[in-house]
């Protein structure tokens, strides 16, 4: 079953004109010419169109004019240009009045006729599906391969205006918007696009196939992938502008292989200058310390490692330097605009990311061993053995050219060493020593080993090695473990029942298989530190399988929302495809609840019928807190938790829904107490937007939940 949402919402539209021109923008046609056979680019970068066929020039959606086509034969040809083919990042919005949905209908499109093969190496097209008024995105990986398409979970409706948009960033999602509302997302799948020489083409395609039947207005492209707080402006009628610097090269993160760099970027929509930091600690680039600054100035790039420049004498191998730039204009009130900080790295003149990884278990036993050779390493001189010291202390070893190592077949369920030194020509640099245990030994193992803040009711898993049996050992004293039990194949998991808070617990898993003579294995020791808290839901254990299958555990199915009852609950938990849990914007862990509301109906919520964590007075917990963020452009709606359906307590901060970072709220769990709430018997939790009591109507938005925990009083 494919969970999909669907928004009702009725709403006077006032469009609001804004004459600044985003620098991400590369094309913008208004089609408010009224007459003639060409419409201006007002982007300003020239991709002004021609009219083919006899589209008509028509009142409009945004300002005073559109195109209709008929279906026949009309379209708008661009033309091509290098900057129409962007293959990192592209959004693509139109404002759309479809006449029927009976075929495919051409919104914007780069690509020749054809349907597959390599006379159709398509860049990009965007369209609406025959019979359903999907949004389809489309592009063509390589030549002579299909193109691949991907599809929005709600449609438009025919005779009706809508804004329509897609927003593309290369390797990651393809995101559809109806009316400034998310229609779905999907993982890319291939690269984007191919590149080609074709015009862009608006409303039709080369071969004729489908011609557009309805009215197009404002027509945009942007070489940035929009988010969704811009595409639901743009949809009220506000551009998106960039005010901090992008696009930063090297690209954040990279390593930088030379010891000069020219640190690049793109500028923000208002910068007439640029505050450049630069320096190899981030908290003093983060706040501008001095020494850092490296002056203001007007060009988008810096060169640093050279005499003359920051860092004269070179940048130094194996360190990792921070740069930011404030985007600044004086004519702004909020200038400067304080970037992001951005890194890169110069790789380290010894060797480094081994594989396998340093620490890895259950490796091969006819493993090869490789790395990455050190800052201008010629030769390397690996020492390989089952004793760090030995590892560690060793010289004398012959040196190599190559970047792998071949110890032999090895010892099941054995830990070893191995350390590579770098030769540059001028002098050896030592390797920092590596280890690794061979397959035999368990993992994948829950919780992770050295975890904190565990619950105190865990159940230990681990995965199956080479043994057909194993023991377990567990006890808070690691020089003494206790045996616990023992069991065989497919019995990997083991209660150690009710557990002290605040506690450092080991454990330890054996493994035995009598048609193996190295049989026994003594595994590896794990531990885990036990939380001061009270876990109620840490959105950690949400799947995505599909419901009714074994172990399911989909996060709208216990956070019960109003997607089944939006006439008295606007409220939509999880994302609108897996994963349903967010994993991008979370406050620790994992994961973390997204919940779309809508409070047109009076107000949002969903609640959680807890079935562990039911007596709120272990260990006299007084305290109930929660994580909490929106985004800007929510509405600002009244936050507020309930207990047992009954008991309600607000959020002090009327603007809360609004705040862009993690916050946490913290609630005296007398405010429930004295609404008659058993806190020996708490059975459900709600966490809502509105006014619970008497429910008036108001905005929308999106908010993210995380870590609902119980603290006891503070030592």
């Amino acid at each position: 079953m494919c969970r999909k949402l669907v928004y009702l919402a009725s709403f006077v539209f006032v469009l609001v004109l804004v004459s600044n021109v985003s620098a991400g923008l590369v094309a913008h046609w208004e089609f408010d010419e009224g007459s003639g056979v060409a419409t201006v680019d007002s982007s300003g970068n020239g991709h002004d169109g021609t009219l083919q066929g006899d589209p008509q020039w028509v009142a409009g959606m945004v300002g005073s004019g559109a195109l209709s086509f008929d279906g026949s034969d009309g379209l708008v040809d661009v033309g091509h240009d290098e900057s129409l083919s962007m293959m990192d990042e592209l959004t693509i919005t139109v404002w759309v009045k479809v006449s029927d949905l009976g075929t495919y209908y051409f919104l914007v499109c780069k690509q020749p006729s054809g349907t597959a093969g390599d006379n159709y190496p398509g860049n990009y097209e965007f369209r609406t599906e025959a019979n359903t008024g999907a949004l389809q995105f489309g592009h063509q990986e390589a030549e002579g391969e299909q193109y691949t398409f991907y599809t929005s979970e709600t449609s438009i409706t025919a005779g009706q205006w809508h804004h329509v948009a897609v927003s593309i960033t290369k390797g990651e999602l393809v995101e559809f918007y109806i009316d400034g509302i998310s229609a779905g997302s999907s993982e890319q799948l291939t690269n984007f696009g191919v590149l080609n020489d074709e015009p862009v083409r608006i409303g039709g395609r080369k071969d004729g196939y489908s011609f557009f039947n309805g009215i197009l207005d404002d027509v945009r492209l942007y070489d940035r992938a929009l988010s969704a707080v811009q595409i639901q402006k743009l949809y009220n009628g506000n551009p998106p502008m960039f005010t901090i610097a992008e696009k930063p090269t090297p690209a954040d993160g990279a390593l930088h292989s030379n010891t000069w760099v020219s640190i690049s970027w793109g500028a923000g929509d208002y910068a007439v200058s640029h505050d450049v930091y630069l320096g190899d600690n981030y908290d003093d680039v983060n706040s501008g310390a001095e020494g850092t600054f490296r002056g203001n100035q007007a060009d988008t790039f810096f060169v640093a490692g050279f005499p003359g420049f920051a860092f004269p004498d070179g940048l130094v191998p194996g360190t990792t330097y921070y740069w930011r730039i404030d985007e600044v204009n004086d004519t702004e009130l909020d200038s400067p605009w304080k970037g992001d900080v951005w890194s890169f790295s110069i790789p380290p003149k010894t060797a480094y990311a081994p594989k396998p990884a340093n620490g890895a278990e259950s490796v091969d036993v006819d493993v090869q061993l490789s790395w990455t050779g050190g800052f201008g390493a010629k030769l390397h001189t690996v020492y390989f053995g089952d004793n760090f010291d030995d590892v560690s202390n060793a010289t004398g070893g012959l040196p190599q050219g190559a970047l792998t190592y071949t110890p032999g077949t090895l010892k099941m369920a054995k830990t070893y060493y191995w350390r590579v030194d770098e030769f540059d020509v001028v002098e050896t640099h030592k390797g920092d020593v590596w280890s690794f245990t061979t397959e035999g030994a368990v993992a994948a193992l829950n919780p992770a080993n050295g975890a904190v803040d565990v619950t105190q009711t865990p159940v230990l898993t681990w995965a199956p090695g080479s043994g057909a049996s194993h023991e377990i050992y567990f006890g808070a004293d690691a020089a003494s473990l206790e045996l616990k039990g023992s069991g065989n194949l497919g019995s990997e998991s083991y209660d150690p029942g009710q557990l002290e808070w605040d506690t450092t617990y080991y454990w330890r898993v054996d493994e035995a298989n009598n048609a193996s003579a190295d049989s026994p294995w003594t595994g590896p020791l794990w531990s885990f530190t036990t939380a001061n808290f009270l876990t109620v839901d840490d959105f950690e254990s949400y799947n995505d399988l599909n419901e009714g299958e074994p172990g399911s555990n989909r996060i709208y199915l216990a956070w019960i929302d109003g997607f089944d009852n939006p006439a008295v609950n606007g409220s939509v938990v999880g994302n609108a495809n897996p994963p349903f849990a967010e994993q991008t914007i979370v406050h620790s862990g994992l994961q973390s609840m997204p919940m779309a509301y809508d409070n047109a109906v009076g107000k949002s919520e969903a609640t959680l019928t807890l079935t562990s964590t039911r007596d709120w007075t272990v260990n006299s917990v007084n305290t109930l807190t929660i994580w909490f963020r929106g985004e800007a452009g929510n509405a600002a709606e009244t936050l507020y938790v309930a207990l047992n359906d009954s008991a309600v307590v607000t959020n002090d901060n009327p603007d809360a829904a609004l705040g862009t970072s993690w916050t946490v709220w913290n609630i005296d769990l007398m405010r429930f107490a004295d609404q008659g709430v058993n806190l020996a018997n708490v059975n459900s939790i709600t966490l809502g937007l509105g006014n619970r009591s008497n429910p008036v109507a108001g905005g929308a938005g999106m908010i993210y939940f995380d870590d609902i925990r119980l603290y006891p009083p503070a030592p």
